[in-house]
């Protein structure tokens, strides 16, 4: 009875232990923008409707390189204007990037690249 009730204990510390680590995303999404910018702001409709269609595979990320905290990664990320979008492959290494307002279909399109047809298809 002892070893039976051992084993369940180790199989509940499993269970709870992988339920508690992050799934890694095969895509994330950085926008280099700012919320005083009109094509920036139309941007966020797109992350938004991101988030919500594709809430494990990708992460969105949003820098206002207009303000004091967001302008050093429009420097890291070298951007000449924005809105820039950067995807990063689940390795964090940058596979395509585009500037200026990106419609939601074509952003689907690019995290094909890196995304299997059926896990896109999933998550309609």
């Amino acid at each position: 009875m002892k070893i039976l009730y051992t084993a369940f204990i180790m199989c509940l510390f499993v269970t709870i232990s992988c339920a508690q680590k992050p799934m890694k995303p095969k895509v994330t999404f950085i926008e280099l923008g700012s919320v005083r910018c009109i094509p920036c702001q139309k941007m966020q409709k797109v992350i938004k409707r991101l988030e919500e269609t594709y809430p494990k595979e990708v992460e969105t990320i949003f820098y206002d390189v207009w303000t004091k905290e967001g302008k050093k990664y429009g420097d890291i990320y070298d951007i000449d204007l924005i809105p820039t979008q950067v995807f990063l492959d689940a390795d964090g290494h940058e596979y395509y990037r585009h500037e200026g307002y990106f419609e939601f279909d074509s952003v689907r399109m690019i995290l094909q690249q890196k995304m299997t047809v059926k896990s896109l298809d999933a998550s309609k």
